[in-house]
């Protein structure tokens, strides 16, 4: 493991695409979801854009709205994302020391011959070792063989790099709830699937934690839910909802926290966390 440069906790968010929080909190289906529930804080909020997973994750991620980045579908085209970076690019830009990394499955996100990506590649951080990409592709060779190789790729990059900032993306859940619906057991399998790649990245957290005596902020989230049947891209609660958990690894979470967020605003509260807890 590389010891730690940077007195600010390091940020890690994970998403999890399509997760119906009815199928995966409180079921026994995500125990390591529930874990970091039970250990820190809970965001209910509402997609306000398309309940579709190009615009949603354009909002998470750069925190610009719908109208604003110009994403209504996965097509993407005519975007706007020059105008709203991501939130590691923002953070490299407020910061030129600050490493970040992303992994994904979906090109959408990380791949920049794909209609984005969401998330720019900065090549020049990436010869300089600030930054550093994985982009696979589960649209080709489905999500539930390329999360894994997304997971181990990610637990390396935290194990050895502890990145100031990281987005890493899993999306067997969205796939098993389009092909089967949110009530079937591939979808209940996909959830536990990705909790447990979950708990392998909070371990690398946990261990440099241990190690090094860093602080670590790790959150999770959601673009949209499902209908019962599967699907989304309506204007149901069951596809509106989403949510942001926060938990605190080596500190504690600020002691007055939000009850409500819109997703635009998630990233934004999270890099405030983070410079509050550097203080």
């Amino acid at each position: 493991m590389t010891a730690p440069t940077a007195s600010l906790p390091r940020l890690l968010l994970v998403g999890l695409d399509g997760l119906r929080m009815d199928r995966a909190f409180g079921t026994a289906l995500a125990p390591t979801l529930d874990r970091l529930l039970a250990d820190g804080h809970l965001i209910r909020s509402e997609v306000e854009g398309p309940t579709i997973s190009g615009p949603s994750w354009a909002t998470i991620l750069t925190g610009a709205r719908t109208e604003e980045h110009g994403i209504t579908d996965n097509f993407m085209r005519g975007h706007r994302l020059a105008d709203h970076p991501d939130f590691l690019t923002r953070a490299a830009a407020n910061d030129p020391t600050v490493t970040t990394y992303a992994a994904a499955g979906w090109p959408n996100l990380t791949d920049p011959a794909g209609p984005g990506p969401i998330i720019r590649l900065r090549q020049d951080d990436i010869t300089d070792g600030r930054h550093h990409v994985v982009s696979l592709n589960g649209e080709l060779y489905g999500y539930r063989a390329i999360d894994p190789e997304i997971a181990a790729r990610a637990r390396l990059a935290l194990r050895h790099a502890g990145p100031d900032l990281s987005f890493v993306y899993f999306c067997e859940i969205d796939d098993a709830g389009h092909y089967f619906g949110v009530d079937s057991d591939e979808y209940a399998a996909a959830i536990t699937h990705s909790d447990h790649h979950l708990s392998t990245l909070l371990d690398v957290v946990d261990a440099r934690v241990r190690e090094f005596g860093e602080t670590w902020i790790v959150a999770v989230t959601t673009d949209h839910g499902h209908i019962d049947a599967g699907g989304h891209g309506g204007d149901s609660p069951e596809e509106r909802q989403t949510f942001l958990v926060t938990a605190a690894r080596g500190t504690d979470l600020p002691a007055s926290l939000p009850t409500r967020l819109q997703p635009a605003e998630f990233v934004t509260w999270l890099t405030g966390v983070r410079r509050e807890l550097g203080g």
